[in-house]
């Protein structure tokens, strides 16, 4: 850890990823792609909760990567992990029956129900970009116990009406940017600012927001990252 820089200031994305890597402590297992919901997760298992159980749609759960891997093929993953399944078995034992307790997803498009999608951005038939599908995130975001969304907070992101649904938001908990944290008061409801990230202002995150943003009665401000908690995640990243 002595050879990051832990002076330089923190970033939008580095405190993102800590404050989603926050809501993993005392969780039992967590059902990841690549990027930084990958980061996240792993940096949770360096800092707040050594025994979480990460599980990649590749079919490895209880991998243990010491790096950010490249790809849910990545070999590390499958080296490091307690167990390789089929990804016929990931869905029909581990995700359909509720097996695993939080996933984290991302996405091109979120409404104010925290619905995703990553099908397409136009009109499904002549769509302007065709965009990588839903893999498995439908099935994932109805089976696991909890959803955490990690995307950027921008109007492009954050729309009225998604030009198509990919994933229900029923069972999200939160939304987590580079702006601050969205909750529903209730699973379902409509999301509602919580916490903004230090030296975000409410009204900012109003402005990149597609909708009539509801902002809870008393906003939170994200808690700075300790050195801990920067100086591992800068690790990991530079490995």
């Amino acid at each position: 850890m002595s050879a990051v820089d832990l002076e330089a200031p923190v970033t939008a994305g580095e405190l993102q990823t800590i404050v989603a890597a926050r809501r993993l402590a005392g969780k039992s297992s967590v059902f990841i792609g690549v990027g930084r919901p990958s980061t996240a997760a792993i940096l949770a298992r360096m800092v707040h909760n050594p025994d979480l159980v990460l599980v990649y749609e590749s079919g490895t759960i209880g991998a243990k990567p010491h790096r950010v891997p490249l790809s849910i093929g990545d070999g590390e993953l499958a080296e490091t992990a307690d167990a390789v399944v089929s990804v016929p078995e990931m869905f029909n034992y581990w995700i359909g029956p509720g097996r695993i307790q939080v996933a984290f997803l991302g996405a091109a498009q979120v409404d104010r129900h925290a619905n995703l999608n990553s099908t397409v951005i136009g009109d499904y038939e002549r769509p302007r970009t065709r965009l990588p599908g839903a893999g498995g995130a439908p099935e994932i975001a109805t089976g696991v116990q909890e959803v955490v969304v990690i995307v950027p907070h921008s109007p492009r992101t954050f729309v009225p009406a998604l030009d198509f649904k990919t994933t229900s938001g029923e069972r999200t908990t939160a939304v987590v940017t580079d702006l601050g944290v969205l909750e529903p008061p209730r699973p379902g409801d409509e999301l509602e600012l919580v916490a903004v990230h230090p030296g975000v202002e409410v009204d900012r995150v109003r402005e990149a927001t597609g909708w009539d943003l509801r902002v809870a009665g008393e906003v939170a401000v994200t808690e700075a990252p300790t050195r801990e908690e920067l100086g591992a995640l800068r690790e990991l990243v530079a490995r």
